[in-house]
């Protein structure tokens, strides 16, 4: 039920059950729009992202000389061939990271000028994190006090061997979309591995990469061609559903074509160690990434408890917030370490997080990088604060279902970030 444009009111359910097939992975739509748009040809997908991060990414693809149709049906990009137009505007990437610090790759080779721009909260968020690699190639960044407006002067690059200091997917991402570009190998290496859809992207737009353990490599200059596609589920948008599906003993939800990326599946083994019962049904290849159908009920004597730390925290960060959510419904608690990136999210997400969460009754203690949340407590509903926070606002609704009373979303908005659909889709599993 919508009170109003800002809020979103949630009422506890009985049980949590039903099929779904979730609007394409963002992650994956992202580097489709970029890669098809830097590609020759036209790149024709299906179930691309209906998120406005993803939006983004094409509207500034387009602004930089890509051809994009959208229907109800495809997303049609027909590709600048290597070499993009300068745009007379600034780049406005919206809320979306993602989109300003991979295009920066895609741009720092290109001849011209460009700058980008986000909104407030992402002009808060840091990105010195990738001109120190890629002026240390030859570009030329220019930043206000290590945060957007970002400006680029492109030029010949020269490769690099780099290891970013925080693990960061969008940062290989960048490097390796300014490497495909410059004479010479690029090698990025990681410590902790991070999600891997620009390897496969790119390998499915043509482009030959080397990967060993711990490091992948690129060689330039390559030129991309167009593919066709159909975008998998996205699986941090099923981590809300799943999460929600695991509270109730009588629960059975199934998710068709949901992508199950090995790097992107961490969230199965976390729900298996909390005894969540996982069964993954039909599994095949699709353009280099696994798509499967899976299905998620709850064990009936609850859930027990775990701990998210290291790699695995790196992995998972994105669902992070929905599994504190529903930490005070294990037996034995969740406590997550080594997550300090979640504090330079779209909003300080630890925080948010314990606010939240004390604000509907429970005990939390809050750490640097992460916390500790006890199991066995019961919620109240409450009035939440996303903060403007796609995944705080969905987080909580998740925790909301099982509260003792309604419970008030504040900036629901914020869902279409990511996720539109979400509300509709928790209403159409939540049986009241």
């Amino acid at each position: 039920m919508s009170i109003a444009a800002q809020e979103h009111l949630i009422r506890p359910a009985r049980n949590v059950y039903g099929s779904l097939r979730l609007p394409g992975d963002k992650s994956i739509s992202h580097r489709y729009a970029m890669l098809a748009a830097f590609a020759e040809g036209e790149s024709h997908f299906t179930n691309f992202s209906t998120g406005a991060d993803c939006a983004s990414t094409l509207a500034c693809m387009q602004a930089l000389g890509a051809k994009v149709n959208r229907t109800a049906d495809a997303t049609e990009i027909t590709g600048v061939a290597g070499r993009v137009t300068p745009a007379d505007q600034p780049l406005d990437c919206g809320n979306s990271g993602s989109t300003m610090r991979m295009i920066s790759g895609l741009l720092a080779a290109q001849p011209g000028r460009f700058t980008l721009i986000g909104d407030e909260s992402l002009s808060r968020r840091p990105m010195e994190r990738i001109r120190k690699p890629l002026q240390a190639m030859g570009a030329r960044l220019t930043l206000t006090d290590g945060h957007a407006p970002l400006t680029i002067e492109g030029a010949p690059l020269t490769a690099i061997d780099f290891t970013p200091p925080v693990a960061s997917a969008q940062v290989k991402t960048c490097l390796l979309l300014a490497g495909l570009q410059c004479e010479g190998t690029t090698t990025v290496r990681e410590a902790v591995r991070t999600r891997d859809h620009s390897e496969l992207a790119l390998r499915a737009f043509g482009a030959n990469l080397t990967r060993s353990i711990g490091s992948v490599s690129i060689a330039g200059p390559q030129s991309l061609h167009a593919i066709d596609a159909a975008v998998p589920g996205d699986i941090s948008s099923a981590a809300f559903f799943m999460c929600a599906a695991a509270l109730f003993p009588e629960s059975n939800l199934v998710f068709d074509h949901l992508g199950l990326n090995p790097t992107r599946a961490g969230l199965l083994d976390v729900l298996t160690a909390l005894g969540a019962h996982i069964a993954v049904l039909n599994l095949e290849e699709r353009n280099a990434e696994l798509v499967g159908t899976v299905r998620v009920s709850a064990p009936p004597e609850g859930l027990r408890s775990t701990a998210i730390t290291g790699a695995l925290a790196a992995q998972l960060i994105d669902e992070l917030p929905v599994l504190a959510a529903i930490g005070p419904y294990t037996s034995g608690g969740i406590r997550i370490r080594d997550a300090r990136e979640l504090r330079v999210k779209e909003s300080d997400r630890i925080a948010l997080a314990v606010k939240n969460l004390r604000a509907m009754g429970a005990e939390v203690e809050e750490f640097d990088d992460g916390l500790d949340v006890p199991g066995g407590q019961s919620l109240h509903g409450a009035t939440i604060d996303s903060g403007g926070d796609h995944r705080i606002a969905m987080a909580f609704a998740v925790a909301a279902l099982r509260a003792q009373g309604d419970t008030l979303i504040r900036g629901a908005e914020s869902a279409a970030i990511s996720f539109p659909e979400f509300f509709d889709l928790l209403d159409l599993i939540a049986d009241r």
